[in-house]
């Protein structure tokens, strides 16, 4: 054999092995990822993973699990299980009971104010007339992730926070972030706050003449296959959904457009998430993120999911084509990603800030216990009774988070003694059919309950912010004022157990059985970009992603 065949036969056989050893030394030689993209299901449960798993496309759900490391048990350690909550658990690393969000809403302990997660009067809404943009982060006691990516390189690196909700885009995107930007639906508009800038990008006003919402709510809302093939759900006529506002029933299609109930109608329909995408695309492009010397961080929430969730429950076809067109749009946004930065140049994690519970009626009609809390009547006969012992109505102000709220100032004015105050109220609570618990704050460490939800509580229990008596329910029974649709907010599996997915840069393939936790999130990403982690974690990393 001459020395030319040589050549040939070893150019053959050893050059794919020689490219892919030197792909392997590029990619390690990479300091770090040019971009971190967390993306937030907001009321994904685990198991939408695999239920419509069969018809999800290859590039979306698919892709991450086919490529990138899934943690299957993955649990949120605290209650209440809400939006606010769950977004700021994912990013701090941390739980109400340090980080200070307490829930989306909660009860000022001192003063009795209700006190919404972002709000804030001291800012001024940018991009619009309207007063949804006075918000800020100034309640979130701790630091992000995204903030100690700000700190570690001398504020160069660029983070951004992305969601129609407010709270879905703030609270990710930390106190030093570059922006936050939400959906305003008074003027379809992508607004921002004072506390970010006092105008909007070129960019952002471009994308907001476009009308991109209104375009989407002009297509309608039309399965995305044949109404027949939709076999994981319900019939798509049944009692167990809400109506969509204006509808005569809740079946496809729904014809948004005629409805005319404006342009925040988006966010009742798959659209909303592909508008999201949209935006977080432009803003990758015009804000030049992942093309610096430093690693940027873009935080993304779907926001869809949950109003769907709560307007449909998870047994609808509305669901599952929601989370089918939901692949599809993340199958666009990935193979984005790969053209704007290049394979295994970014690194995305994928993950959710609650789950969501069965109709409570779907589940009796199929013989399982179920069934809603009235907390409206519990709250006005409690107080009723409290008027008759005590003397003083209107002892309760709420039972907002599943938790009984006082009205402190008065019952120190009156000087009342709590202790027998609380012992009364407990007792009344305990008698209802729903309860399974009612526990003193004060007086958890004695409550004969199981540990796990002794801890549960316990990392949820905020003192500033939390009711001091916590209201457990019987399993599947949640607060609610109809028999339609679902909600959230509890500690069991269907609430707690979320999907957790990272892919990319320093991320090997494979699968975790052990549990993890939100809290493990942040300290992952930190230790991935050598990083601190945020000031009041309490999650570890899950070492077992990594690339060796």
């Amino acid at each position: 054999m001459n020395k030319l065949k040589l050549y040939i036969i070893a150019l053959i056989f050893f050059t794919p092995i020689s490219l892919w050893a030197q792909q392997k030394v590029i990619k390690k030689n990479l300091p770090q990822p040019k971009l971190v993209v967390g993306i937030v299901v907001d009321q994904m449960r685990w198991d939408f993973l695999y239920r419509y798993a069969s018809r999800y496309g290859q590039g979306g759900f698919k892709r991450l699990l086919r490529d990138g490391f899934s943690c299957d048990n993955t649990q949120i350690s605290y209650i209440p299980t809400v939006t606010a909550a769950g977004h700021t658990g994912i990013y701090t690393g941390s739980v109400p009971a340090l980080h200070g969000i307490a829930a989306n809403d909660w009860t000022e302990q001192a003063t009795g104010k209700m006190q919404y997660c972002t709000e804030d009067s001291t800012v001024q809404t940018v991009g619009s007339t309207s007063v949804a943009g006075q918000m800020s982060p100034r309640n979130l006691w701790a630091t992000t992730i995204t903030d100690e990516l700000k700190l570690a390189t001398n504020f160069k690196a660029k983070t951004i926070g992305i969601a129609l909700k407010d709270r879905g885009a703030i609270l990710p995107a930390g106190h030093s972030a570059n922006a936050a930007y939400w959906f305003d639906d008074v003027t379809g508009n992508w607004i921002t706050s004072t506390y970010y800038m006092n105008q909007l990008p070129a960019w952002v006003n471009q994308f907001n003449a476009a009308k991109n919402a209104e375009k989407y709510i002009a297509k309608d809302w039309y399965p995305l296959y044949n109404i027949a093939t939709y076999t994981q759900s319900e019939a798509d006529s049944n009692v167990h959904e809400g109506l969509f506002k204006g509808e005569k029933s809740p079946v496809f299609p729904h014809l948004i457009s005629k409805i005319n109930k404006g342009v925040g109608t988006i966010r009742n329909t798959p659209y909303g998430n592909s508008i999201t995408f949209d935006f977080a695309k432009m803003a990758i492009a015009q804000e030049k993120m992942g093309t610096g010397n430093v690693t940027d961080f873009l935080a993304i929430s779907l926001s869809s999911t949950d109003y769907i969730g709560h307007w449909y429950g998870p047994n609808s076809v509305e669901i599952e084509d929601t989370y089918l067109r939901l692949d599809n749009d993340l199958s666009s946004f990935l193979s984005y990603l790969d053209a704007q930065l290049g394979k295994n140049n970014y690194t995305v994690f994928l993950t959710a800030d609650h789950g969501a519970a069965h109709n409570p009626a779907f589940l009796t009609d199929h013989n399982i216990p179920a069934g809603l809390f009235s907390g409206n009547n519990v709250l006005k006969e409690l107080n009723a009774k409290l008027k008759t012992e005590f003397g003083i109505d209107k002892l309760v102000l709420n039972l907002g988070n599943y938790q009984v709220n006082f009205d402190n100032t008065t019952i120190a004015n009156a000087q009342i003694n709590i202790d027998a105050l609380k012992a009364y109220c407990i007792n009344y609570l305990q008698q209802q059919n729903e309860v399974a618990y009612a526990i003193d704050m004060d007086k958890i460490s004695q409550a004969s309950i199981p540990s796990q939800l002794k801890q549960k509580i316990i990392n949820g229990y905020n003192r500033q912010r939390s009711g001091v008596i916590q209201i457990i329910l019987k399993p599947s029974y949640f607060q609610g004022y109809g028999l339609t649709g679902t909600t959230h907010g509890t500690w069991n599996p269907y609430d707690t157990h979320i999907p957790l997915l990272f892919m990319g840069w320093g991320i090997k393939h494979g699968e975790l059985k052990r549990q993890t936790t939100m809290a493990d999130i942040a300290p992952t990403i930190a230790a991935l970009l050598h990083v601190q982690e945020p000031n009041t974690s309490v999650g570890e990393p899950i070492v077992e992603v990594f690339e060796q």
